[in-house]
């Protein structure tokens, strides 16, 4: 991949994973995370920290599902590698929190594991096809 696939890819990526996201925590499921954490939940979101988990995460998709997929020319391999790193990613965080915090609800982990696989694996697939197609 080139300089310009990794930029292309990496924005294609984010911009996907930041409206899913949104709309995922903002509307849908922002009830149900109140619910199961609304004792632990800050009173306001601290924007600096989500900016670095964002940055930081959508490397690790770009790295770990999209360059792969790019390199073989296999766009099923983007959100099957996507998904894994969600899955794993989100796993890791949420198993933890299970095993060192009291209360953590056990719907909690596996609704936020599913969604880790899911918005990672759309993220990284449109990561691919934009980057594949503009990049031929």
């Amino acid at each position: 991949m080139t300089k310009k696939h990794y930029i292309l890819a990496y924005f294609a990526s984010l911009f996907t994973f930041l409206i899913m996201d949104a709309v995922w925590l903002g509307v849908l499921a922002k009830g149900f995370y109140h619910e199961q954490l609304g004792h632990l939940m800050l009173d306001e979101l601290r924007l600096d920290i989500a900016v670095f988990f964002y940055v930081f995460y959508i490397v690790g998709v770009v790295i770990f599902a999209v360059k792969p997929a790019i390199a073989e020319k296999s766009w099923w391999k983007a959100p099957v590698l996507g998904g894994l790193f969600g899955l794993l990613a989100y796993g890791a965080y949420d198993l933890t929190n299970m095993a060192t915090l009291k209360d953590w609800p056990f719907l909690m982990s596996y609704v936020d594991m599913a969604w880790g696989t899911f918005v990672t694996a759309s993220s990284a697939c449109v990561g691919y096809f934009i980057t594949h197609r503009v990049c031929k």
